[in-house]
């Protein structure tokens, strides 16, 4: 069993992406702290977030009781939660055949139910024009991938058997359901796993964690807007 001793050092927010962070790191009882990267103001353009998230963009963690006992820094929320599953030997399989069902809707999620379901916020939230043809195509994929979680999570009760970091992937996207049109009645099994997960403590934890901090919602801030869209 792996002690960690120092903390885990977490370059996050409060989003759905951040959250996955957030979650693995309370389920796991790891020491860990929290840096909250403010997107709205420019802080994931500094050199020294740049430095261990190249792709500016949260979350990123720091591991300083890395492989060999060196600090190890690590962006993208997949590859995270799949480092610190290895790592600590939980929320991921030691059979070959397991990993790779957990693999694949690991990736599901970051490949897809994460990007479609921001673009449908995106378009329907954020964009100063509405386009009713990206509102229709990002609305009607964000219910198609729904659709897929809810027939998955047919007679199971987490996506790839037991509770994995494909759950963690996508608790913090699913978890807002109702801004997407998605009902109770249209996909039951997906609601249910919703509540399932967010019955757990650590999830609890991990989906609350930095909302403590007020902010001006991202939605009104145009001098956000100007940060965070529309940059090469």
């Amino acid at each position: 069993m792996t002690i960690q001793t120092k903390p885990i050092e977490a370059y996050s927010l409060p989003t759905p992406n951040g959250q996955k962070v957030h979650v693995m790191l309370e389920e796991l009882g790891v020491p860990w702290t929290y840096h909250r990267i403010d997107i709205g103001k420019g802080d994931q353009f500094k050199p020294e977030f740049l430095a261990i998230s190249p792709n500016n963009k949260i979350p990123a963690i720091v591991d300083p009781e890395g492989p060999g006992g060196e600090p190890i820094s690590i962006f993208e929320s997949g590859a995270i939660l799949k480092y610190l599953a290895l790592k600590f030997g939980k929320f991921y399989p030691a059979d070959r055949r397991e990993q790779v069902k957990v693999d694949e809707w690991l990736f599901w999620q970051v490949g897809g139910f994460g990007p479609m379901l921001g673009q449908n916020n995106h378009f329907n939230v954020y964009a100063p024009e509405k386009i009713p043809y990206a509102m229709k195509r990002y609305s009607d994929e964000t219910h198609r991938l729904f659709r897929v979680l809810n027939t998955q999570l047919e007679g199971r009760d987490y996506i790839a058997g037991d509770y994995s970091i494909s759950d963690i992937a996508s608790i913090g996207w699913a978890q807002s359901w109702e801004r997407y049109g998605v009902t109770r009645d249209e996909f039951p099994n997906a609601l249910a796993w919703i509540e399932r997960l967010n019955a757990r403590p650590a999830v609890a934890r991990g989906l609350a964690w930095g909302k403590d901090v007020p902010a001006k919602s991202l939605a009104e801030d145009k001098e956000a807007h100007k940060v965070l869209f529309n940059q090469r």
